[in-house]
């Protein structure tokens, strides 16, 4: 297209250099020739020009165009470009915290076997330290507020000591000392009057006592053992007889000739009466009131009568009588 452009230029500067010599030269009424060729380069002229700027027009409108893609591609790419840059980053950053979670988790567990192992570890010290102290507690013997003594050995007839002048009378929950109570003053296998009345586990029983030498003196020994047959039991003496500053005086320490009956020495049974009244419980002392047989140091095989104690099951169990009888 270029090549063209410059050719028609060419010639149109030769016919302009041609037409301008003749009118120097020639009268134009006189040669009618060259006004026909000068009109004829100039219509050459004029008819190339516009094919010339369609084509300048095509082009710049192609280069545009192909700028105008480019620019687009190349926004395309940078956009592509930032994206992948956008995705990557998301990706680092996920990976980053799903690693810091697993080291969290990691660490956790780690913390949790370490705290579980000195769990651990603190039971069995404590385990150990609870042994220990068991088996020291094992090694040490308590000591009972009332000692309880081994029973007593069974004894044979030979040792005995009977005694048929026993004047013998009984105290109650109703006329204890202090009253409404079942205290005693030398507990033995009992912390208070009670008993059933076996060898093993025999009644309370009073006896008299003194503190002529500034000291209290039974009678007979604490823990020693009664076998009275009229209510066919054996007792224990665990309890003192007579009150006031003067027991000596009192007469189960005096003990003769009680109430003229010529007894050589008194005793005093316990019998109970707290499932009965007052009234009950003096009727049924009464009863044993009197002088009858007692076995001092007795053997363990006197019959025993059934019953919880001398007042059982609402009545007075009495009366048996003096005559010993063995199992």
């Amino acid at each position: 297209m270029r090549r063209k452009y410059l050719l028609s230029a060419a010639m149109f500067s030769v016919l302009f250099a041609t037409s301008a010599c003749g009118a120097a030269t020639v009268a134009p009424s006189s040669s009618p020739q060259p006004a026909r060729l000068a009109n004829a380069g100039v219509e050459a002229s004029s008819t190339s020009a516009p094919e010339i700027g369609t084509s300048q027009r095509a082009a710049a409108a192609d280069a545009k165009a192909a700028k105008a893609k480019a620019g687009a591609a190349a926004k395309a790419k940078a956009v592509a470009s930032a994206k992948a840059k956008v995705v990557a980053g998301a990706k680092a950053k996920a990976d980053a915290a799903a690693k810091a979670a697993a080291s969290k988790v990691a660490a956790a567990e780690k913390v949790a076997v370490a705290r579980g192992a000195a769990i651990k570890k603190t039971a069995e010290q404590s385990a150990a330290k609870s042994s220990s102290a068991a088996a020291a507690a094992k090694r040490v013997t308590p000591v009972p507020a009332v000692p309880k003594p081994a029973p007593a050995p069974v004894q044979p007839a030979s040792s005995e000591k009977i005694v048929n002048t026993a004047y013998t009378t009984a105290y109650t929950w109703h006329d204890n000392t202090p009253v409404g109570s079942a205290s005693i003053s030398h507990p033995v296998l009992h912390r208070t009057a009670g008993g059933t009345g076996t060898y093993a586990d025999p009644i309370t029983i009073a006896v008299g006592h003194s503190l002529a030498t500034g000291k209290d003196v039974l009678d007979f020994p604490a823990g020693t053992r009664i076998y009275l047959p009229d209510v066919r039991r054996y007792f224990i003496v665990e309890d003192t007889c007579g009150d006031g500053n003067d027991p000596e005086n009192g007469p189960c320490h005096q003990g003769t000739n009680a109430q003229g009956t010529n007894s050589t020495l008194w005793i005093d049974m316990w019998i109970g009466g707290q499932s009965v009244d007052a009234a009950g419980a003096d009727n049924c002392a009464g009863r044993v009131t009197d002088v009858h047989t007692a076995v001092f140091n007795p053997a363990s095989n006197y019959v025993v009568a059934p019953g919880a104690g001398v007042i059982h099951d609402g009545k007075c169990d009495a009366g048996y009588g003096n005559s010993l009888v063995r199992k």
